[in-house]
């Protein structure tokens, strides 16, 4: 059986789903099992948001979901058992974007794994967001400002700390993503 799971799901054929999540990576020997859902919000930068469109190249973001299960695995280990699943199409206020969980026998190794896995994936996977707004105005986003895009010469890199995955100044209502 395989230990790691990883989707891109068209929101048009169906919502994410949790429990699978949580089913996948279940073992009698496990006593650790964390899990991160990403919902779309209602505001982001002030703006009053109505929903958001994904887009990405599928067999691109699953090789790159393969790879930060890989990443893991080097890490916390063969017990680890991994679900990576990520919405596609536009999405709703309230809807999930993003299911990660992670399966391991103790639970630091499961909050950890999961940690790892979602950031990985925030940062590194290529995934494009609209952003629709309650005034009609939808915006492709371009990027945390504070993590090496153009809008980085706004705020320079000196003043801002650097945070522990390795961004300068990210306390991570990131731009590419937004959960």
């Amino acid at each position: 059986m395989d230990r790691h799971h990883c989707a891109v799901v068209d929101i048009a054929e169906g919502p994410l789903d949790p429990a699978a999540a949580l089913d996948f990576v279940s073992d009698p020997g496990f006593g650790g099992i964390a899990m991160f859902v990403g919902r779309v919000r209602d505001l982001n930068h002030g703006r009053v948001v109505t929903g958001v469109s994904y887009d990405m190249f599928v067999p691109l973001a699953l090789n790159g979901f393969s790879e930060i299960a890989a990443r893991a695995d080097n890490e916390f280990g063969p017990k680890l058992k991994l679900y990576i699943a990520h919405a596609k199409g536009r999405l709703a206020v309230g809807d999930l974007a993003v299911v990660v969980a992670a399966g391991t026998p103790h639970r630091d190794e499961a909050f950890r794994a999961c940690r790892q896995v979602i950031e990985a994936v925030k940062h590194t996977s290529p995934i494009w967001k609209q952003e629709h707004y309650e005034d009609g105005d939808s915006v492709w986003s371009e990027g945390c400002s504070l993590c090496g895009t153009d809008a980085a010469a706004e705020t320079p890199a000196e003043s801002v700390p650097q945070t522990a995955h390795g961004h300068e100044g990210c306390d991570h209502g990131h731009g590419n993503h937004g959960h």
